[in-house]
């Protein structure tokens, strides 16, 4: 197509009339305002791409402020429960302490109640040995004697040295 074809500008010809609509239409476009309503449109979309965009970095910011906070209670807690088990571990070192004081106190006060026993146990054995002998001496002694005074009547020194057994030995 060129500009200074003769047949391009007869009025028959139906391009000069697509040419004509078109160059009307822009300018009719132009002339209602089309450009600005189409800038006027980018403009608010851009607008609101940059709301968007911004709320985004005041959301990431937010999120790095809590995610900064959360890391220090972290960091808290954690240093806490290491306290609270030192603590406990200290509480528990001090509980083992007093429990084998006191298993030593208690197993010291029954080993001295066990030897008190076992010397009364010893004290009454050693009497009640004492005792048998004593009652089978004088028993002895009395048979003994009965057969020698079966011989003879009576003899008075005999007779209260035979008294005074029983007393002596029990």
């Amino acid at each position: 197509m060129e500009f200074f074809n003769p047949h391009l500008y007869d009025l028959a010809n139906p391009e000069l009339w697509v040419a004509a609509g078109l160059f009307l239409f822009i300018g009719l476009c132009i002339f209602v305002g089309v450009p600005k309503l189409v800038a006027g449109q980018l403009d608010a979309k851009a607008a609101k791409i940059q709301a968007e965009l911004d709320e985004a970095a005041r959301l990431r910011a937010e999120a790095e402020a809590l995610l900064a906070q959360i890391r220090v209670e972290k960091a808290e807690a954690e240093a806490q429960a290491a306290d609270m088990l030192a603590a406990a571990e200290a509480d528990a070192r001090l509980m083992e302490v007093e429990a084998k004081a006191k298993l030593e106190e208690t197993l010291a006060r029954r080993q001295a109640l066990a030897e008190r026993r076992i010397a009364q146990a010893e004290a009454q054995a050693s009497a009640e040995v004492k005792a048998a002998a004593a009652d089978l001496a004088a028993r002895a002694a009395e048979q003994i004697l009965a057969a020698r005074l079966a011989g003879q009547k009576s003899d008075p020194l005999l007779d209260a040295a035979i008294a005074q057994i029983g007393s002596r030995l029990n």
